[in-house]
């Protein structure tokens, strides 16, 4: 079911638009690909040459809602699953970027921009494992 009273195309195009613009200044300036997961590895494993602009990154991610908030209110955020169901989901999130080499930005982002094959099959993947994952969840278990 829809919820057409929630459906907001203008900001999501709007949204879609800056996500492209923010990967495509990357690797024009930088030469490095958007991928979020990769960028925060890097981050979290030493300092290194990379560390300035990957910490301004992940700071623009965090910051980014506070910056909206200035513009107008968030949207009130519902999260139904419990404590022990979250960290799961996060764990098992953290364990497909890695067995991936890239989470949905790098691949489904960057990597389908470049025309990457490799790319191409991680985000069906990706996308597979959530519809299957929301048909069980949502419609066996419930």
């Amino acid at each position: 079911m829809i919820a057409w009273a929630n459906f907001t195309p203008v900001t999501a195009f709007t949204g879609g638009l800056l996500i492209g613009v923010a990967a495509a200044i990357l690797i024009l300036f930088n030469g490095r690909i958007a991928g979020v997961s990769g960028i925060l590895g890097r981050l979290l494993q030493s300092w290194g040459k990379e560390s300035p602009w990957s910490l301004m990154f992940v700071l623009g991610l965090v910051l980014a809602p506070w910056f909206y908030s200035l513009a107008a209110p968030l949207p009130e955020v519902q999260i139904e699953a419990g404590h022990v169901r979250l960290i799961i989901a996060g764990l098992l999130v953290g364990i497909g970027t890695r067995l991936a080499s890239g989470c949905t930005s790098g691949h489904g982002v960057c990597g389908l921009s470049r025309l990457s094959v490799r790319s191409l099959a991680a985000t069906i993947t990706f996308m597979l494992a959530g519809i299957v994952t929301v048909s069980i969840v949502h419609h066996l278990l419930a």
